[in-house]
Formats: structure tokens, sequence, C-alpha cells
């Protein structure tokens, strides 16, 4: 129960999620490749790859910061193969990478609609090709994404169907990547958290109060959880956090609340 040792390539690991996921297996004395497009700080997104690098290697961890946009096929491959240069191997790819935008079709800019497909999706297959060389090599080999279960329910579709694609996109490629190297010894798995995470993506959500959400700890805690299993256990799973942290035999999850005092608000693509 322990990534101690092991080497992960996680994108989007600038902040939010990516990050609580980067310094949880940190913690274990993991090498993280912290891959992002946030070299340099922004007032409105605070946290970068060299913050998060400080902070990995301060928890116990080593780090490399990659600046790398999942968009770019040459920047995706040689932010992997410096990685595993670095650290001899990658046994871990987390798809953390993502992007929104919850408007209509009349609301939505094709590049807006682009770039939430070009990083969801097309980020996802990407990275996993350029690690799956890698990873086939590694002893105990995971991908895991940050995906909803997939749904065709019309009512995730029509609000915002460009992203509700996108963030599908994500599932359906996992779906894939499961049914191919599952067989190959790979656990190809999908996470989701059961409420909103306060994260700086729920400004792009209207009306989420941050008090009503929980903390990006639980989604690093439920990963953490999937990934220190043996790969042949599970693949193919769209699982929920909680649901893993009881699993394992976590009851009181009131610890990861933003304020326990507030009822808490359910994610996207879920059923209350």
């Amino acid at each position: 129960m322990t990534l101690a040792g092991k080497t992960l390539f996680i994108t989007g690991a600038s902040r939010g999620i990516g990050r609580a996921i980067a310094l949880r297996a940190a913690r274990d004395g993991a090498n993280i490749a912290i891959a992002s497009k946030s070299s340099v700080p922004n007032p409105k997104l605070p946290g970068t790859i060299h913050s998060v690098a400080e902070e990995v290697e301060a928890a116990g961890g080593r780090a490399l910061a990659l600046r790398c946009d999942v968009r770019e096929e040459d920047e995706v491959r040689a932010a992997v193969a410096a990685t595993a240069d670095a650290f001899g191997g990658i046994d871990v790819l987390v798809n953390n990478a993502s992007a929104i935008w919850l408007r209509g079709v009349l609301d939505t800019p094709m590049k807006r609609f682009d770039l939430m497909n070009q990083v969801n999706a097309r980020g996802t297959f990407l990275c996993a090709q350029a690690c799956l060389p890698w990873l086939l090599q590694a002893p105990n080999p995971h991908i895991l994404t940050l995906a909803p279960p997939p749904s065709l329910d019309p009512k995730w579709w029509g609000p915002h169907t460009g992203y509700t694609l996108a963030k599908m996109g994500m599932s359906f490629v996992t779906l894939g990547l499961a049914a191919e190297f599952g067989p190959q010894g790979v656990a190809v798995n999908a996470l989701w958290p059961r409420t909103i995470i306060a994260t700086d993506a729920i400004n792009m959500i209207p009306g989420v109060e941050s008090a009503r959400c929980r903390t990006p700890d639980i989604v690093a805690d439920a990963a953490h959880a999937i990934l220190t299993r043996p790969a042949r256990d599970r693949t193919g799973a769209f699982l929920i956090d909680e649901d893993v942290l009881r699993e394992g035999g976590a009851h009181d999850l009131s610890g990861y609340a933003v304020d326990p005092t507030q009822p808490l608000l359910p994610d996207l693509f879920l059923e209350p």
C-alpha cells in the first residue's frame, strides 16, 4: 500500500486535484513528473510546476517540473522521455488535465470547443500512447483518468454538448485502453468525485459555493488507494471517490468537506 519509488506522470498537476494527487504520492516517497502548462505565476490561478515541485520535494518525494501542453504531441513525447530518463521508467500515468466550458451550442465558440476536445479526449489518448511503452515494462502499471462513468442520458448533453463530448471522450478512451491493455497487465481505470471539488474550475460553474464542496484531498486519497492495488485486480472500472474510500474501510468522510455544516453539491454526470 505504498507508492515509494514509483514514478508518476501527472498532467495538469500545477494546482487542484493534480497537485493533491502529486503531494499524496510524494508522502510515500514517489517520483513525480509535474506536467502542466503553468510555468510562470498567474495572479488569477495560483500554482506552477515549480511551486508544486518544491512542495513535492518538501513532502518527501522527488520532483521533475515539466512545462507541457497536452495538445502538443512533441511536448508530450519530450516530457515523457525526460521522465523516463530521470527516473528510469514510468509506473503510473494520471490523466488529470482537463478544460471546461459549461455553455450551450450557441454560446460555445469553436475555439473553446476545440480546446476542450484537444485537452480532454485527445490529450488523454496522446499521453497514454506516449507512456505505454514504459508502462508495459513496469511491474505494476496503472493509467488513471479523471473522467465520469460513460452516459448517453440527454440531460447531461443538452446543457453543454461541447463539454460533455470532451469529458465523455476521456471516458470512452478509458474503455478502449482498458480493453486493449488490460489483458497485458496495465490497469486502466477512471475516477470521478461524488461531489463538486473546491478547485479553480468551480468558478466555471454558476451558483457553486466552495463551502458546499469537498477538498481535492478526497480524490487524492482515492487515487492513492487505486494506484497501490495490484494492476491485474481491476481494470476498465469507473470509480467514485467516496466509494473507493469506503471500500477501503473509511466511514466518516466529513473531514474532506470545506464546511462540514453545509450540504454537499453533487458533481456533474452522476445521479443524486
